[in-house]
């Protein structure tokens, strides 16, 4: 994403002078007034809400990481930070963000579903939002940055057929009820349908989340005898497979493909680890390209209207496959995911 920082400096500059904030001169024989240097003083800076879910997984404890360091870039800026467990909290938090009058919201949703009509609400509110990753269910935000799951779903269902050799039996785990996951599996599943010797024998939700995937795996092994690979979709849920299937001893003849670009999973691949073959990237960085884009918004002064004309800007994330080959230049040993 490239912003115009020439034009952001210019506006503030312009914004300063308008508002008396630089070196003023009062009228020979008049006194200054007296709330002058107040007014200035006392100006409000703009405020944009971060809406993020909780951290239950390595991601987003990736995503409130890489907030937390992007905010720091722009103490000219008022930030309202905030985590939810839930799409009632997170809903609830958003009202609180409303009630502080926020300027902007960056909004990286718990479900996509539950957070639609909030979303449309504080759109028609005049509030300028930017939507990260889990998308709602229809064009509400000015800006919508993602990566490209439907190119996940598709980069890694056909590793996984490759180095399945076109056959055997595969799992499926899938994540949180939301546009991530749907186009991820749909793509997934597409690729799948050209190979009738691979068959998937269930594909579960554990909600990228390591311990319910490991609950989940625990209960598929026990019903499946014969698995050849599961397509763990994430790297949280991977770990949570691993450890079902040591548990289970089934971890000599079983192989597991996540995503996420985690650095154990990352460096696992690095050294030819046989369990993690390969991974696929997908940033939690991106967040910090949200609250870009969210600075630039309240900097410009831009406001979003709801007019016919209206129409929301994606921006796509591209998604690549980390092997053995190009694992270094994915492994970030210092990153905290």
């Amino acid at each position: 994403m490239k912003f115009n920082w020439t034009q952001i400096a210019a506006t503030a500059v312009l914004a300063g002078v308008m508002l008396g904030c630089g070196p003023t001169e009062a009228p020979a024989g008049d006194a200054a007034p007296a709330d002058a240097n107040k007014t200035a003083s006392t100006q409000k800076r703009p405020i944009i809400g971060i809406s993020i879910p909780a951290a239950d997984h390595g991601w987003t404890a990736g995503v409130k990481w890489w907030a937390e360091k992007e905010m720091k870039e722009h103490p000219e800026i008022e930030f309202v930070l905030d985590t939810a467990e839930t799409p009632d909290k997170q809903t609830a938090s958003i009202d609180g963000m409303m009630a502080k009058k926020v300027d902007a919201l960056v909004i990286l949703a718990t479900e996509s579903a539950p957070l639609t009509p909030k979303a449309q609400e504080v759109h028609d509110a005049g509030v300028w939002i930017i939507n990260v990753d889990r998308g709602f269910l229809k064009p509400i935000a000015d800006v919508y940055l993602q990566g490209d799951n439907k190119a996940f779903g598709r980069i890694s269902a056909e590793y996984v057929a490759k180095h399945m050799g076109g056959k055997g039996n595969l799992l499926i785990l899938e994540g949180v009820p939301c546009t991530v996951n749907t186009d991820r599996v749909s793509a997934a599943k597409e690729v799948f349908a050209k190979y009738p010797d691979i068959k998937i024998l269930d594909s579960q939700s554990a909600n990228w989340n390591q311990q319910k995937a490991f609950e989940v795996s625990q209960a598929l092994l026990v019903k499946h005898k014969l698995v050849d690979a599961v397509w763990a979709q994430d790297d949280d849920m991977a770990l949570g497979v691993e450890k079902a299937l040591k548990e289970a001893g089934r971890d000599k003849n079983i192989w597991i493909l996540g995503g996420g670009g985690m650095k154990d999973i990352v460096k696992r691949v690095m050294d030819g680890d046989v369990l993690f073959p390969a991974d696929v990237t997908y940033p939690p960085s991106m967040i910090a390209d949200g609250i870009k884009a969210a600075v630039e918004a309240v900097k410009t002064g831009k406001k979003p209207t709801r007019g016919a004309d209206f129409k929301q800007k994606d921006q796509i994330i591209g998604i690549e496959l980390v092997e053995k080959e190009n694992a270094k230049k994915f492994y970030f040993p210092d990153s905290i995911y």
